[in-house]
């Protein structure tokens, strides 16, 4: 059964710290991999996909091998380009801001703080969000 152990450490290792430095943040674990949460609000998940588990995931992401994402939510205005961009990026079904990305060693982690601490915004409180010093390029800032 994949897990939060089948998440690469140096990949944990660049989210951690970034998500967990979001006022009031939590981490646990999900139905499969981790995920970090605003109070009851999803806004980052990592997972290794194994297409013979997770088949809607793998349908997303077009990959019929194991292989690590991260989902997290996206401005609507930013939907169109990042889908644009294409791989390493995908518009997953099951939310109009629901966004994945593929990672690999070539990851550009400053961009995906950015996009982290843009999801968290859009789902946190607004008193929590006044607390969040945005990345320079962030979306929202």
């Amino acid at each position: 059964m994949t897990g939060p152990g089948d998440v690469p450490p140096e990949y944990l290792a660049q989210l951690r710290p970034v998500c967990l430095g979001l006022p009031e943040a939590c981490e646990e674990a999900a139905w499969v991999g981790l995920r970090w949460r605003i109070r009851t609000r999803t806004f980052a998940h990592v997972l290794t996909i194994d297409p013979a588990r997770q088949a809607a995931y793998a349908q997303s992401f077009q990959t019929d091998q194991e292989t690590c994402i991260l989902t997290f939510r996206a401005p609507l205005e930013e939907i169109g380009g990042l889908v644009a961009t294409g791989h390493p990026f995908f518009k997953m079904s099951w939310g109009p801001s629901v966004m994945g990305l593929v990672l690999t060693p070539e990851t550009d982690w400053a961009e995906v703080e950015e996009l982290l601490t843009d999801s968290y915004c859009l789902l946190a409180p607004q008193k929590l969000t006044r607390l969040v010093a945005r990345p320079p390029g962030s979306a929202m800032s």
